[in-house]
């Protein structure tokens, strides 16, 4: 199972090796668990920059479904993080993780919103 923007290994990847281990083992339980979080993902990034990305994901091109799937995945994987954060071994890994995934969000959703990306986005 998949969400429109990204797919739930992108998650997995990012939430590290000491994700819990039930979302990484791949099975359908580590696939009901992520989907949510992948749409929840989702829809942050449609209503954060005011356009429906999943809905025109087929007009879009190779660039922009990277920035998307890029955006998607970061939150997504917070999201896998916070779900249960027993398995990192400390404190500082889980915030240096979360820290950095959550600034690749924000530069994925400034790119996405800049107005002087919207030429290339809309035209590509």
């Amino acid at each position: 199972m998949v969400g429109t923007l990204c797919l739930s290994g992108a998650v997995i990847l990012k939430a590290g090796a000491n994700v819990n281990s039930i979302m990484a083992n791949g099975a359908l339980t580590a696939e009901a668990m992520l989907v949510p979080f992948i749409n929840q993902a989702e829809s942050v990034i449609n209503v954060a920059t005011n356009y429906n990305w999943t809905d025109n994901y087929a007009a879009l091109n190779a660039d922009v479904k990277m920035i998307l799937e890029e955006a998607a995945s970061n939150l997504a994987a917070m999201y896998a993080i916070q779900y249960d954060m027993s398995g990192y071994s400390s404190p500082e890994e889980v915030s240096t993780m979360l820290d950095v995934l959550h600034d690749a969000f924000n530069r994925s959703i400034k790119l996405l919103e800049d107005k002087n990306m919207q030429g290339f986005i809309t035209s590509s």
